[in-house]
């Protein structure tokens, strides 16, 4: 028997997943730390985490799996990891982290993004990138070189999050041309490295790791990795992607016109186009697909509402720590749209749909003689439906063709209420899937080590649980509330002059 192992590094915790390679069944699952990792804020906007933590958890969750179920580690043919996207690590000569990582939802870099998208071009930018500068990560890294330029000075390389968990297991300094893109580091138009953005920002190409194959032998764990771990010297890392391509790739979504989507700390609509595409307000964002070519070009457009299950975890610690089943079912007590209650879920740092702003979550409409605990939280789930909804639109204006979803039965998507809202305020069909991240890294790591021919061939043992479409009485109940939503994000965060959804265009690289 051949096993496959899926790590998945998210800034909530770490998990691993034994993948039995010849079944595609999962064998065992472990997670760490239980509790949710800390996320540093220092002030206002910012959010980091230490990268040695991910390690340590990396490492902490490999023994609890092998505790909950004995495998002979030899037999692991493939390491596959998965990781929480544009994050920016910073490495010396010597290997040493040399600050906390500045993660996803960390907004302090936005004015700089937003000034090289003006000043290098929108037209220039959306042409090339396919995405403005924005909040990324090479955005971040300038800000890096502009505050703190004696550490600056010490980079060697920079890496993502899923880099360094491969660093620390093999000693090598890569990424891949997906990972470059989530960057804004990649040209789409010259399929090379985006020098003009560099060179604007006064960064050296230099500090970018060598390029490796999405699925591939990407190196070996070493002997002192796998002491750490508890697994075989020499076993291969033979996958890396960020989380929502990967998502995707757990979903078998890899053809144009097939839509993912994951509802986590964050919520992710995730649509293949094999044409380069970019709104032309950024608000939705293209990158590389898992399996791209130059042959069969592959891009992911990436939706992003930074406040999904962080939203729902905080509304858990406020109904003390309740069971997130039982706020389902206390949710479910109330009816379709809250009766008037509007959950705007949008505080967890700079929002890309909304052209980056910078907006606090709100709750409005609420009535002391009506509204309950059951309200606030069906209101909040709806408010997370809606924002994704809003998002699928504009995805629909730049030309991708949302009708039907897949997720994984996970986060969010275990709640029927979600479920029901989702397929009938936004008018598709979802199929519910018996996959995650994790198993997703691990079947990429069984085609990257030529356990599968192909990609195609990766997906034994993924089941379809669940068919879920719109209903006319429900779908009129939950559109109306959806356009009452809408309504409220005008009045209170957008512009109306400039903010209307039919004045958007398609960029064309």
């Amino acid at each position: 028997m051949k096993y496959l192992l899926g790590y998945d590094i998210g800034s909530s915790s770490v998990k691993v997943t034994l993948l039995a390679a010849e079944t595609g069944k999962a064998l065992a699952t472990a997670m760490s730390p239980k509790k949710e990792m800390e996320i540093e804020v220092a002030f206002p906007n910012w959010a980091e985490q230490r990268p040695e933590r991910w390690w340590q958890e990396a490492i902490n969750a490999t023994h609890q799996l092998k505790e909950s179920y004995g495998f002979d580690t030899s037999l692991v043919a493939g390491i596959g990891i998965t990781y929480q996207m544009h994050g920016l690590v910073l490495i010396d000569k010597a290997g040493k982290v040399l600050r906390p990582a500045i993660i996803w939802c960390d907004s302090r870099a936005v004015g700089l993004g937003n000034q090289a998208f003006t000043q290098l071009g929108e037209e220039f930018c959306l042409t090339n990138f396919l995405n403005s500068p924005g909040n990324f990560t090479a955005s971040k890294l300038k800000w890096v070189k502009d505050n703190e330029p004696e550490l600056f000075a010490q980079i060697y390389k920079i890496q993502l999050p899923g880099d360094f968990i491969a660093f620390k297991m093999t000693g090598n300094l890569q990424t891949t041309i997906s990972g470059l893109s989530e960057g804004v580091f990649w040209n789409f138009k010259q399929q090379a490295v985006a020098q003009d953005l560099l060179d604007y920002y006064g960064i050296s190409n230099e500090l970018l790791p060598e390029v490796v194959d999405t699925f591939s032998v990407q190196g070996e764990l070493t002997a002192e990795a796998a002491q750490e771990l508890g697994l075989h010297a020499g076993t291969p890392i033979s996958y890396r992607a960020g989380d929502q391509p990967n998502n995707a790739f757990s979903l078998n979504v890899l053809q144009p016109g097939e839509i993912a989507a994951t509802a986590g700390t964050s919520g992710v609509v995730y649509g293949i186009n094999e044409t380069a595409t970019a709104d032309s307000k950024s608000r939705v964002n293209t990158f590389v697909h898992v399996n791209n070519t130059a042959e069969a070009p592959r891009n992911g457009v990436l939706l992003c509402v930074n406040g999904t299950g962080i939203l729902n975890s905080w509304l858990r610690k406020l109904v003390g720590e309740m069971p997130y089943d039982q706020m389902n079912e206390l949710a479910a007590q109330a009816p379709v749209g809250a009766e008037g209650l509007v959950f705007l879920p949008f505080g967890n740092g700079a929002e890309r749909v909304l052209e980056n702003q910078l907006t606090d979550a709100s709750l409005s409409g609420i009535n002391f003689n009506i509204h309950s605990q059951a309200h606030v939280l069906r209101a909040a789930q709806e408010g997370i439906v809606y924002a994704l909804n809003y998002g699928m639109d504009i995805m629909r204006e730049s030309g991708v063709q949302v009708q039907k979803v897949r997720a994984g039965n996970a986060n969010m998507f275990l709640s029927p209420l979600f479920r029901e809202a989702f397929v009938n305020s936004g008018n598709v069909e979802l199929e519910l899937y018996n996959t995650d991240a994790a198993q997703g890294a691990a079947r990429g790591a069984g085609v990257g080590a030529g356990v599968y021919a192909s990609p195609a061939e990766a997906f034994v043992g993924l089941e379809r649980m669940l068919t879920l479409a719109p209903t006319p009485e429900l779908q009129e109940k939950y559109q109306a509330a959806y356009a009452r939503w809408k309504d409220v994000l005008t009045q209170t965060v957008l512009d109306p002059a400039t903010q209307k959804q039919t004045d958007s265009k398609l960029t064309l690289a």
